[in-house]
């Protein structure tokens, strides 16, 4: 009987291994060993584990030690999505298995094929460090990536109930405007006041496009949340798919237009990408997602401003909560000048 050993710096009431094995070969897996467990970064607060499984790479994906209410729920999507996404030509970790029992793990959790990649935020290895024509057609597939996710009927594959796609685009502004009020309630917040988001609400509003044909929306699409294959530059997955729903798909290549890497020396994403050079300019990824997709791109602008104003007061929260001691300082402070810094620049576009 192969046997899996507890690593000491894994608290079985975080993961518990035996558990794991036993309910994976009630759902089919093989026998164990699983081996050489890793925690991996994966762009959020929940627990992701790298591993072996009789031989096969995997990754396990469950919510925080201490979940959020929402938690459960935000895993039962992600393995909705990309169990839907399978045959598409969308690039994701192929999904393996998932429990939606608590009483296995404490959590839903779930399995699925470990990506060999390079995420643009973390680290590259040769083939991009060294070619910045590579580096270059890699960024470019990003775009496409994005429009071939797009391109997908949500209701065919399976998904036609995740989202609230009516009305999609004149949520947005009075929901983010919410939220940021919402920050007042701690004390050492209140009266602050992000620049130019009145300015930029009256702007969106004014100038909404009409809608657009629903589809997929992945929700937080950046140079952070996706693997470079090593073997030949493009994307080999899109990860992080906790904010997936059913919307306006522009608003995605909006977000990935407002967190490209600028000149400055902390880009909001893909630092070591970013501090290597070459890539593609932001027109140049607009072209190569009209190429590889069929939405109009005209109304572009608005969805980077749109994109960059939630985005403002998303970020924005950490350095609210680093006020409450929640947060880092450093990374709240950090995160404060980034969200000042894409306001800014978004309402240069508006203008």
């Amino acid at each position: 009987m192969p046997t899996t050993t507890q690593p000491e710096w894994l608290p079985p009431s975080l993961v518990d291994l035996d558990a794991l094995v036993r309910w994976g070969r009630d759902a089919g897996l093989p026998e164990g060993p699983v081996t050489g467990v890793a925690r991996i970064g994966g762009g959020t607060q929940n627990v992701v584990l790298r591993l072996t499984w009789a031989g096969r790479d995997l990754v396990l994906r469950r919510p925080p030690e201490h979940p959020r209410p929402g938690s459960d729920r935000t895993l039962r999507r992600e393995m909705q999505v990309l169990s839907a996404l399978a045959g598409t030509g969308v690039a994701h970790p192929a999904f393996v298995a998932g429990c939606t029992d608590p009483a296995v793990l404490g959590c839903v959790f779930y399995l699925m094929e470990a990506v060999d990649g390079d995420n643009p935020g973390d680290g590259l290895g040769p083939l991009y460090t060294g070619d910045p024509a590579a580096r270059h057609a890699a960024a470019l597939d990003t775009a496409a990536a994005l429009a071939r996710l797009a391109a997908v009927d949500h209701e065919a594959v399976g998904l036609g109930d995740l989202g609230r796609p009516e009305g999609f685009l004149a949520r947005q502004v009075p929901r983010w405007l919410d939220h940021l009020a919402s920050y007042d309630e701690v004390p050492g917040y209140r009266g602050q006041r992000l620049p130019h988001v009145d300015v930029l609400a009256a702007w969106l509003e004014e100038h909404r496009p009409p809608p657009a044909r629903p589809g997929l929306v992945h929700g937080d699409y950046h140079l952070n949340n996706v693997l470079f294959d090593r073997t030949a530059p493009r994307v080999a997955a899109i990860v992080d798919w906790e904010m997936c729903t059913v919307g306006d798909p522009l608003l995605d290549l909006g977000w990935l237009l407002v967190t490209w890497p600028d000149d400055g020396p902390d880009p909001v994403a893909g630092g070591p990408l970013a501090r290597l050079g070459g890539l593609p300019s932001r027109d140049e990824l607009v072209a190569a997602y009209a190429r590889h997709g069929d939405r109009d791109v005209s109304a572009v602008d608005w969805y980077t401003v749109l994109a960059g104003f939630k985005f403002a007061i998303v970020v924005e929260g950490t350095y609210v909560r680093s006020l409450t001691g929640q947060a880092a300082p450093e990374t709240g402070l950090r995160l404060h000048r980034a969200a000042v810094d894409r306001l800014e620049h978004v309402a240069a576009l508006a203008r």
